[in-house]
């Protein structure tokens, strides 16, 4: 068995377990090193996809610490993946991308900037991803910054108000739970509430810290409603 492969199977089996969080630490200790294998297990299922990307951010919070270019070198990194000249598709990059902005503070000043742009349509040359269904994960990657950090992510709630009225029905939930975290605007109240009694049988697929739940896109919308009725 291959080095590569070898460190992938040891990583993927912390992350399975019941307690994984406790592996964290020593994924982080282990520095660059379990950059690879992390960056793989973001193609597998959607759990093991958002374990990885919780361990990356952590990851990229220890190498930031003693090695901050390295650290922003793995943030260009995404970057790459979610570009068009890169040629691929970057399944849970957004989750990585966001889970490491949450863990590092330095890396949240330099690049939380650059996340929101993935969302942002200007009909024009820009960050803009055009893929639908990655889309909903860059939408959830603003949402979750904005949890850990509302304060920060103030100046986002325009731009998430537009996916309100996003051409693929499940970014719309999206962007009905990161509005969530935003502070409650009249303005979007409308659309949100228009969201909230359109249901149509498919469902958003989220995760909590530990496990996976779905919400349809309307049940995103009522809760945001009220949560900024609270």
């Amino acid at each position: 068995m291959s080095r590569m492969r070898k460190a992938k199977e040891s990583v993927r089996a912390w992350l399975a377990a019941a307690d994984w969080r406790t592996h964290l630490p020593a994924l982080a200790e282990g520095g660059m090193t379990n950059i690879g294998p992390l960056m793989s297990l973001l193609l597998h299922d959607p759990l093991t996809m958002h374990k990885s990307a919780v361990a990356l951010g952590a990851t990229c919070q220890a190498i930031a610490l003693r090695e901050p270019e390295k650290a922003r070198n793995v943030v260009r990194r995404y970057m790459w993946h979610l570009s068009e000249e890169s040629g691929n598709i970057g399944w849970g990059i957004p989750e990585a991308f966001a889970e490491t902005l949450v863990a590092s503070p330095l890396l949240a000043k330099e690049f939380q900037r650059i996340l929101i742009t993935y969302v942002i349509d200007l009909g024009k040359e820009d960050n803009y991803c055009d893929n639908d269904i990655l889309r909903r994960s860059c939408y959830w990657a603003c949402g979750r910054v904005a949890q850990a950090n509302a304060e920060a992510t103030r100046s986002w709630g325009g731009w998430l108000a537009k996916g309100l009225s996003d051409g693929d029905f499940l970014c719309r939930g999206m962007a009905a739970w990161a509005l969530s975290f935003m502070p409650a605007d009249l303005m979007t109240v409308p659309l949100l509430t228009q969201l909230a009694r359109d249901e149509r049988g498919e469902v958003c697929t989220l995760f909590d810290g530990e496990a996976l739940y779905v919400r349809s896109p309307a049940q995103l919308a009522q809760e945001t409603l009220t949560c900024w009725q609270c």
